[in-house]
């Protein structure tokens, strides 16, 4: 019942509920009594690990907990420690304004999801939008609804026409729907943008926000529509804003400057030398690398001691192996004919004027990598007309032909650039056509020496175990790689290509497709033949362990992205591995990979971080290789010494400008020091919100005993993981998990696997309270126990008389819950809350004359074993009167009633501290009576019956 109830109507709101669960009920014309539970019967007893497991369901199934975080009991996810730290920077601030740049990996879904979360769940925001690349929109429609409960609409291109066709006349479709993923491509159009601004929700996710600011020097249009956009969503100062990206810096100062401009308008002016701007910026900004998060809440985090220490299981390291191969003669004598075509038109157009020279260079570099992929690439490449051909002028040729031919990091450039540049000008089609009858001549292992190593490299890595990515840089060279692999790698290994060719969500389908195909027989593979459609954003950690870059990138951050896909938080394998393959002979695979590839690698490794690589130097050491190549092929018969120096000397500039921003990269990760929130402040609401909501180990050992004792086959898989078998538990049961792990799942007789990780794959259960698997669970063990009469098994029983060598005396142990009407101000008014809390009280001798025990002491007891056998009727009579004297505890329940709530308003108010406006109303109270939910009498062993 909540507080602005009055006796001739009643407001009424389910513990859980939200908004729209609530219910006026008028007791003039309905009976209204007060909920309550029976009280416990001497008759339902049950043994020593009743109290425990009743305890674990009660906890396990609260989804309104009492606690400062409003969202952690009703959301499906259990976050790590070290992420509910920008949760309580955003919750010290009025209007929530946020820079989230948190390593690859590290999990900032999670930790804005949690932000959003809890905002809405405060009443401090009531509408949500994510921007995000429309690759990634259903990934975040996915993780909002099955994570936090939030169900958005994707606004998308493709979607747009049938939203609208919804709305009533005038209205807008960001007005209809509450939350919204949009695509940052569609929005970015005048229309909808200006729509958008004007009925923007107060609540903005940006995800890949590095991509949304421009730079002073060159920034692509893309992005400057993307930032007029973004500031103009930032210009309402009241607006909540949540910045997402791993890369803030990308090697551009100015960038980053205007990226910050967007949380506060000040803090682009910040001078990070001074103590006190530093400290200004740290209120808004978390930038924390894996080796800061790997070991949370420890001694060396200043901690007293490692009680709440908390270990996240990422991949310990990525294993690299270059392998090479050697073009076979016919691809050798193709690749040298195709250099000199492409020499003679870089040469001829020199002399026809700057737009010729450019479109010749564009068609040359297309020619060069389409070859060096594979012979199909190469083919379509010769026999489709160059995109730049259509330039009218120079600028408009580079604006063609450099992202089909590079490799930008640019997400907005990622989408649909899988496809193979065209090569053909001019007249030069009878020629062209001729080199591409010789490249289709030459599908194949016999003659294509690149594609046999990989079929060599990928069985070793199938031999081992892995389950590897091979990404392709196009989609030819994809369907190509798949189709020859097919029936090549084993009877029990499933190959499939995904590509450009297919929607977001037809990817994300083809990769469930492929698993489920695969099973999940230990000796069945999945390989995944991939272009860079799925190098950013798509999580494949669960699916796969090993990457293999068939075709090198001319940009060292795409192969990060590619390898960051499996090495992330979730994945089993200790190590992931990396093959590169490389040609020896083919004049470019090797310069890049020493210049690019492996010293990207040594400044991760040094760093533990990826530093971008400067745009402008790396271009230039690609195009002196270029240059070097179609050069050489003009003057076989003169020294090239002239030309490698050129590249040696670019190379110089690059390394110099690369170790500058490495620097400047390790500086500002000193400077940049997630210092706001303290450890041993995480460490005290980490500790509160186990004390409430459970412990992991708690949720654990509920399962492991739950299921077995109610006919589930258990089967141990190793590191604490396990599968159950339910088709032999009670019917109830098997009612309550068809709806969150799948009808035929329950019936088909198909284990469920527990997985001790909270990042698990779709079908598996993460051992965490907030799984629905668990959930569901908890609820038939609660229910069943609280339940007067049924034909369903109880596993759980409310009372219990335990014969143990833990006491020395007559011990009484009471499960107790509280209810607690919270008053939360936001700045939306005034939100009136009740929810509940579950503890443990015990106390020595009889009711009347108790001597209560600390809290330690009562959880002491629930671990507490039987040592003797106890008398059925004398535990019935011993228990009937315990239960009989239980009224003459209710002024000590009231008075530790009192605690808590004095407990939990203080809580509330140390999270929001640094905010006054926040804390100001902000209220607890505790509801009188409290329900004694079980009780169960403790005696020493070896007593008479």
């Amino acid at each position: 019942m909540l507080p602005e109830s009055a006796p001739d109507m009643l407001v009424l709101r389910p513990l859980g509920g939200a908004d729209d669960d609530i219910a006026a009920v008028f007791p003039a014309f309905e009976t209204v009594g007060s909920a309550q539970f029976a009280p416990p019967s001497p008759t339902d007893l049950g043994n020593q690990h009743d109290a425990g497991l009743l305890r674990a369901a009660l906890r396990i199934g609260f989804r309104s907990g009492a606690g400062p975080f409003r969202s952690l009991a009703g959301i499906a996810v259990e976050p790590r420690a070290y992420q509910l730290v920008p949760l309580m920077m955003a919750l010290r601030q009025r209007t929530v304004r946020m820079l989230i740049s948190d390593d690859v990996g590290i999990g900032k879904t999670v930790e804005a999801g949690l932000i959003a979360a809890e905002l809405l769940a405060q009443g401090s925001a009531d509408r949500l939008a994510v921007l995000c690349s429309p690759a990634l929109a259903e990934q975040w429609q996915e993780e909002l609804r099955t994570k936090f409960g939030i169900d958005a609409e994707l606004v998308l291109a493709s979607t747009v026409s049938r939203l609208e066709r919804g709305l009533d006349l005038g209205q807008s479709l960001f007005d209809r729907h509450p939350h919204v993923i949009v695509s940052t491509d569609f929005i970015k159009s005048t229309r909808h943008r200006d729509d958008f601004v004007r009925h923007c929700p107060d609540l903005v996710i940006v995800d890949e926000a590095h991509t949304c600011v421009a730079a002073d020097d060159a920034t692509s249009a893309q992005n400057q529509l993307r930032y007029e956009l973004l500031q103009r969503v930032a210009a309402e100062p009241e607006r909540h804003l949540l910045l997402v990206t791993a890369t803030p810096h990308s090697g551009k100062e100015s960038a980053f400057r205007n990226l910050l401009g967007l949380v506060k308008p000040e803090l682009a002016r910040v001078e990070l030398d001074l103590d006190s701007d530093r400290r200004l910026l740290a209120q808004h900004f978390v930038q924390r690398k894996r080796a800061d998060v790997r070991q949370f809440l420890t001694v060396s985090d200043g901690l007293a001691d490692d009680s709440l220490a908390e270990d996240t299981a990422f991949p310990s390291d990525r294993f690299f192996k270059d392998e090479t191969y050697r073009l076979s003669p016919s691809y050798r004598a193709l690749l040298d004919d195709a250099i000199a075509y492409a020499g003679e038109r870089v040469s001829a157009a020199g002399d026809r004027g700057k737009r010729e020279a450019r479109i010749a260079w564009w068609s040359a570099i297309a020619l060069l990598r389409s070859l060096v992929s594979s012979p199909r690439a190469a083919a379509q490449t010769l026999r489709t007309r160059s995109a730049a051909a259509l330039a009218a002028t120079a600028e408009e040729a580079d604006k063609l032909g450099a992202p089909l031919t590079g490799d930008g990091a640019d997400s907005d450039v990622m989408e649909g650039l899988d496809v193979a540049p065209g090569a053909e000008i001019d007249d030069a089609g009878v020629r062209l056509a001729e080199l591409a009858d010789r490249a289709e001549a030459l599908e194949g292992q016999t003659q294509d020496l690149k594609l046999a190593a990989l079929v060599k490299h990928l069985k070793s890595l199938i031999a081992d175990g892995y389950h590897p990515i091979v990404f392709c840089r196009y989609i030819p060279t994809a369907e190509y790689v798949a189709e020859h692999l097919d029936g090549k790698l084993g009877k029990k290994t499933v190959v499939r290509a995904v590509t450009g060719t297919l929607s977001p969500q037809q990817r994300l389908q083809r990769i469930a497709e492929l698993a489920e195909e695969a099973g999940t027989d230990a000796a069945a593979r999945r390989v995944l033949i991939a272009t860079d459609c799925l190098s950013e954003g798509v999580n494949l950690q669960h699916h796969f362990d090993a990457v293999v870059h068939y075709d090198l990138a001319w940009n060292p951050t795409r192969h990060d992205q590619r390898e960051g896909r499996v090495d992330r938080y979730g994945q089993n394998k200790d190590t992931v591995k990396v093959i590169t393959l490389y040609g020896n002979d083919n004049g470019i695979d090797g310069k890049v990979l020493e210049v690019l590839i492996r010293k990207h690698r040594q400044i991760r490794k040094d760093l533990g971080i990826s530093v971008s690589v400067p745009d402008a130097a790396s271009t230039g050491v690609t195009d002196a290789i270029v240059e070097w190549i179609l050069m050489r092929s003009q003057r076989p018969n003169q020294d090239a010494l002239f030309d490698m120096e050129e590249i040696d000397r670019k190379a110089t500039v690059l390394e110099s400008d690369w170790n500058s921003a490495a620097e400047r990269e390790r500086s500002s990760r000193s400077r940049f020091a997630q210092r706001s929130i303290h450890p041993e402040e995480v460490a005290r609401e980490v500790a509160a919100i186990r004390d409430t909501l459970g412990r992991g180990d708690e949720v654990r050992d509920f399962v492991r005993q739950a299921l077995p004792a109610l006919d589930g086959v258990l089967r141990e898989s190793g590191s604490g993981d396990f599968t159950v078998d339910v088709t032999g538990t009670p019917a109830g049961l098997r009612d309550a998990l068809a709806p969150v792990v799948g009808g035929d799942a329950v019936e088909a007789g198909r284990p469920i696997s527990f997985r001790t990780t909270a990042a698990v794959a779709r079908g598996e259960v993460a051992l965490v309270r907030t799984d629905p698997v668990v959930g569901a669970l908890a609820g038939y063990v609660l229910n069943t126990a609280l339940e007067k009469v049924g034909t369903e098994r109880r596993l759980a029983k409310r009372c219990g008389v335990i014969r143990t060598n833990a006491v020395h005396t007559r011990t009484t142990l009471l499960l107790v819950r509280y209810r607690f009407h919270l008053t939360l101000p936001s700045r939306s008014g005034e939100r009136q809350i009740v929810a509940e809390d579950a503890r443990l009280l015990a106390f020595q001798g009889a009711p009347a004359n108790a001597v209560w025990l600390s809290d330690e002491e009562a959880l002491g007891l629930v671990e507490a074993t039987a040592d003797d056998n106890t008398d059925r009727a004398f535990g019935e009579r011993t228990m009937a009167r315990v239960l009989d004297g239980l009224q003459a505890t209710s002024d000590h329940l009231g008075v530790y009633g009192k605690e808590l709530e004095a407990e939990l308003r203080e809580s509330h108010r140390r999270v929001r501290s640094a905010s006054g406006e926040i804390v100001r109303g902000l209220d607890v109270t505790v509801q009188e009576s409290a329900d004694i939910l079980g009780a169960y009498v403790y005696l020493p062993a070896g007593g008479a019956a």
